[in-house]
């Protein structure tokens, strides 16, 4: 079984995905090329183990442990060297993961398996700019990572059984719940979710509601803890749009084309969350206030 694994990416999810190995006890190098992003990445983690703490989850000792458990690096060498599995978890852009995977074919070791954090991209894709295919899987975990359990197994077109079942027991390890998808746009989570964010965001581009009536409507109405405009902007409404992308170029399916809104918001610099505006405005007001409770156009 795996004890040593390579993390790349410090954003929100590889910061997520650390933490858990590590609160597991294994040996985790988080890797990022911006040491402002590590910094930051250590600072919510350390967080996120307190609040663990505070709600009696885990004891001190094993904030402690985890915190010690992660080592970071600002290249692929130092930080891929006598490692077991990588995964990356860089921005969901195809160019960029390709060009990553490239690289960690050729310095991670010949045995270790490279596995991919993303959320919609093609496994067989990326297993064929390396010279390991059988070796690549999709490991999609959930935001936010210590606490969503699933995490989507994507097999690709030449993934090994053994690197299958090496991950899905792992991933039991860890505390998840790993599911077993084959390796079509969008997979399984992304392929039914982000058609539904689509259709709310053309709820509001048509006029039929507000921001807060969709959401409140998906709320009480279909027992979602957070309305799909919400979500969106919890995700990313960058990430969303890449990802319907994805899906509308796999498929060839005018059903999943990017509502025209959602394609402005993102022009805009409008993303959500992380730029403080989306659907809701996060630098002004309530966290959970509408940037209108009026129509958008």
């Amino acid at each position: 079984m795996f004890t040593k694994i390579a993390i790349i990416g410090a954003g929100t999810m590889g910061n997520g995905i650390a933490h858990v190995f590590a609160l597991h006890n294994f040996s985790v190098k988080l890797i990022d090329v911006n040491q402002n992003a590590l910094d930051k990445a250590l600072i919510n983690i350390e967080k996120n183990l307190d609040r663990q703490v505070q709600k009696e989850q885990i004891k001190i000792e094993e904030k402690e442990r985890a915190l010690s458990n992660i080592q970071t690096f600002n290249t692929l060498a130092g930080g891929l060297t006598n490692i077991e599995l990588v995964i990356e978890a860089a921005t969901e852009n195809e160019e960029l993961k390709m060009s990553i995977f490239r690289d960690i074919d050729a310095i991670a070791p010949e045995n270790a398996i490279l596995a991919t954090n993303t959320s919609s991209i093609s496994i067989t894709k990326l297993a064929a700019v390396t010279n390991r295919p059988e070796k690549v899987i999709g490991m999609h975990f959930m935001n936010p990572v210590p606490v969503m359990k699933l995490v989507e197994v994507i097999v690709g077109y030449s993934t090994d059984k053994n690197v299958l079942n090496s991950i899905m027991k792992l991933s039991q390890q860890i505390g998840k719940s790993p599911v077993l998808v084959n390796d079509y746009p969008g997979f399984i989570a992304n392929r039914i979710l982000m058609p539904m964010i689509n259709e709310a965001i053309y709820s509001l581009f048509e006029s039929v509601a507000g921001v807060y009536e969709i959401d409140t409507v998906m709320k009480l109405g279909m027992a979602h803890p957070m309305g799909p405009l919400q979500l969106a902007d919890f995700i990313g409404l960058d990430v969303c749009l890449a990802i319907l992308n994805v899906l509308h170029t796999g498929f060839g399916n005018q059903k999943y084309a990017p509502c025209p809104l959602l394609v402005n918001m993102v022009a805009a610099g409008n993303l959500g969350v992380k730029t403080g505006k989306g659907f809701y405005d996060y630098a002004h007001g309530p966290k959970d206030a509408p940037v209108s409770n009026s129509f958008i156009k």
